[in-house]
């Protein structure tokens, strides 16, 4: 059980990495005028919280495993 939720978090982490708008380049001037999920900035902060917490329980879900195994 741990296994598969170890996959489905390393495959949310991969395409929430992917889907991230690169800073100063091609969409950010897009994205900065989406008012979609409030100000740009709360936003990018909130993926940013997001994607730091999804390392974390990736790296513990990842050091467990290789402990039990």
């Amino acid at each position: 059980m741990l296994k598969i939720i170890w996959i489905i978090l390393s495959l949310v982490l991969i395409g929430l990495i992917f889907l991230r708008t690169p800073q100063n380049q091609g969409l950010a001037s897009f994205s900065t005028k989406s008012n979609l999920l409030g100000s740009p900035s709360s936003a990018e902060q909130f993926l940013n919280n997001l994607t730091i917490v999804l390392m974390i329980l990736y790296f513990s879900f990842a050091i467990y495993l290789n402990l039990v195994s």
